[in-house]
């Protein structure tokens, strides 16, 4: 694993003081699944994840252990949910499903001293958590899939995230995404981008992955940022060496 002592994650972005350091996170996970992803843990993630879930933690190794795709699937069309996302996500049993959250709130005011029990006014904020979404939830594990969408939608999964925590339905949540390794160098190696007919295109596949899209170091500054709240966030990023077909250019 690459990166200074209290890196959590390879990939050659060391996040700040706030993660949590490499012999607490990232070595939980077996030599060759870290060979392949970039682990970054928030708030003890890693750790919540392997020690109060290891069901939860063992299906995770399993889909991490069998996930590989093509360059041409890099290539190709298709956003957040294009085959990549969708690949990793159909890896998982029909008990991880799609959630979407709604709450009220219940508001109760009473004397500070003397006849606590005592109501003075009492009202119902309605849709107080409406509407956030999440990727796959299984218990108390929630998992987020952002292959290539515009790198704000970091901000709706952290803030998602924190509203499922502080409503109790979740104890941790997971971000699987591109990492740090998956730069642009990588993405101008593949050439031209694919039509839908598997022709070569007009312009270079890098430019679909351009500066405001999803990839490990914007999350990670916005983990540093605290926008996660309180909830533990254990962010993976996917490696070149996920690629079956891919071989570094020549130098």
């Amino acid at each position: 694993m690459s990166g200074s002592s209290d890196d959590v994650g390879g990939g050659g972005q060391a996040p700040g003081d706030i993660a949590d350091p490499a012999h607490r996170a990232g070595n939980l996970f077996p030599d060759d699944i870290r060979e392949k992803f970039e682990f970054y843990s928030y708030r003890n993630a890693a750790t919540i994840l392997a020690h109060s879930y290891p069901a939860h933690f063992e299906a995770l190794i399993a889909s991490l252990r069998s996930f590989s795709f093509t360059t041409d699937m890099i290539r190709r069309p298709g956003g957040s949910k294009g085959p990549i996302a969708t690949l990793f996500e159909d890896s998982f049993s029909d008990e991880w499903r799609e959630v979407r959250i709604s709450a009220d709130l219940l508001v109760r005011l009473h004397p500070a001293k003397g006849g606590s029990e005592a109501v003075i006014a009492e009202y119902q904020r309605s849709g107080y958590f409406d509407g956030h979404r999440i990727d796959l939830l299984n218990g108390k594990v929630a998992l987020d899939i952002e292959w290539n969408s515009k790198d704000q939608t970091y901000d709706r999964d952290l803030y998602a995230f924190g509203a499922f925590y502080e409503a109790g339905a979740i104890d941790i949540g997971i971000i699987f995404t591109r990492g740090v390794a998956m730069n642009n160098a990588f993405f101008q190696s593949l050439g031209p981008i694919l039509n839908k007919d598997g022709t070569e295109g007009s312009t270079m596949t890098a430019a679909k992955f351009g500066a405001s899209t999803t990839g490990m170091g914007k999350l990670l500054y916005r983990l540093e940022a605290g926008r996660n709240g309180g909830c533990p966030v254990l962010a993976i990023g996917i490696t070149p060496t996920c690629v079956s077909d891919w071989t570094p250019p020549a130098a």
